[in-house]
């Protein structure tokens, strides 16, 4: 019992050292704060819809996230989840064109070859490159935004340096960009692990193409020929159903682009851009839960939300500039954090570095300096009634003690062994369900 008390009184000595040491640190709150910087605002990495100053937001949208943005201020007039990262599928396409696009000119033939067609992910959408046939960039470019095709993206990437050269492009790009959520597997889209983007960052690379000539051209394209080798050609038809008018879809008024995608494991995803009375707008939807047109359809209705509210509603966020042309850099917090409701707390601190979080540290301490005292002064009370119960229990028989010994024994076995695992009847199965 001396050891253990002598134990308990070192700790309320190091508590009590502690504390002046916790409240003697503003510096590191100012560093924590700007570390939890968001970019594009504050609200952005909140969990949930964000609006101000405009009602009337589509019911029944089923998308883990989206955003709606001015493509000309670069405010984001509403958003749901908005830096959570997710899978982007094609959409990630648009990086891969914001990177390459610029390095080759239009006219700028190249003869496929074998090699350029190596390390094409099975399952691939595809737009029909044939190695030894000579193709156009500009031809390339088409199949790349119109078929979604891997094979053309595969082509350009050689082209470029090789995969992992543009990899690494496209990265230092999404950087530059300040699309923070984003990280590079391929150059495809095509599902890998750890490759994932955000709403906020398909927003920002749709915005920074458009203010391309060719980009805006190549995303805006509904039909194109395509080289069939020998001579031949035919028809290829761009996959936005919003553009064309396809499966069922009505077109829709004033759309420019931008780029749809889907893979088994990421869903559907989509970003478009449409103008309307001199306004254009982008939004992105990422992983609706209705398959077939729900992404265009959750994607028109917040277009149509946009254009009748834009007037009215108060930004919530920006798109930033990239800091290669003059934006600010930023910091951001790790994405996977900006998801949950408690980002945004942490975030919310940013514009003010509050130090409170150091004094409730330094009061915990000094808490736990009381608490130490007090829970010695139990500890001897409660010995003292020990002593005393085990006095009255040795006048019992020998035989009910080591019964009621052993008892509590297997009790108590049992109880360690639930409090160890934690399981309740369907735990496992919660815990262990994909939350993506």
């Amino acid at each position: 019992m001396r050891d253990s008390s002598r134990l308990s009184r070192r700790a309320v000595l190091g508590l009590a050292a502690a504390a002046p040491l916790a409240a003697a640190a503003p510096a590191s709150a100012s560093a924590s704060a700007s570390a939890a910087t968001v970019i594009g605002g504050e609200r952005l990495g909140r969990s949930g819809v964000q609006v101000s100053g405009a009602s009337g937001l589509p019911k029944k949208l089923t998308a883990r996230a989206w955003l709606v943005a001015d493509h000309e201020s670069g405010e984001v007039l509403a958003a749901y989840n908005a830096h959570r990262r997710l899978a982007p599928a094609s959409t990630l396409k648009m990086l891969f064109a914001d990177t390459v696009l610029k390095k080759f000119e239009r006219a700028e033939r190249h003869t496929v070859t074998a090699d350029d067609l190596l390390g094409i992910p099975a399952g691939s959408s595809l737009v029909g490159v044939q190695a030894g046939t000579t193709y156009t960039v500009e031809q390339l470019w088409l199949g790349v935004f119109l078929r979604s095709g891997n094979d053309a993206v595969h082509v350009l990437s050689h082209m470029n340096g090789g995969v992992a050269e543009t990899v690494a492009q496209m990265q230092a790009k999404a950087e530059d960009l300040q699309a923070l959520d984003t990280h590079v597997v391929s150059p495809d889209g095509f599902d890998h692990k750890g490759q994932l983007s955000s709403a906020y960052d398909l927003t920002l690379f749709a915005r920074h193409g458009l203010a391309d000539a060719d980009f805006r051209d190549y995303c805006a394209t509904r039909t194109a020929d395509f080289p069939a080798g020998r001579k031949k050609t035919f028809q290829i038809q761009n996959t936005d159903r919003l553009l064309t008018g396809a499966w069922g879809m009505e077109t829709y008024d004033g759309l420019i682009g931008v780029k749809n995608g889907y893979t088994s494991h990421a869903g559907n995803t989509f970003t478009g851009a449409a103008t309307r009375g001199g306004r254009t707008l982008l939004v992105t939807v990422m992983h609706p839960k209705s398959g077939g047109n729900g992404v265009y359809e959750e994607t028109a209705k917040l277009l149509d939300w946009g254009f009748a509210h834009a007037a009215s509603a108060r930004s919530v966020g920006t798109l930033v500039d990239p800091i290669s042309e003059g934006g600010a850099p930023a910091t951001a917090t790790p994405s996977a954090a900006a998801a949950k409701p408690a980002a945004g707390a942490r975030a919310s601190t940013a514009g003010g570095h509050s130090s409170w979080g150091l004094v409730g540290g330094a009061g915990g301490a000094v808490a736990l300096l009381a608490g130490g005292a007090l829970a010695l002064r139990g500890r001897r009370r409660r010995t003292a009634a020990g002593a005393e119960a085990k006095t009255k229990t040795e006048a019992k028989t020998k035989t009910e003690a080591g019964t009621r010994a052993k008892a509590g024994t297997r009790a108590g076995t049992r109880a360690g062994t639930r409090a160890k695992t934690g399981k309740e009847p369907g735990a496992g199965e919660a815990n262990g369900r994909d939350r993506r």
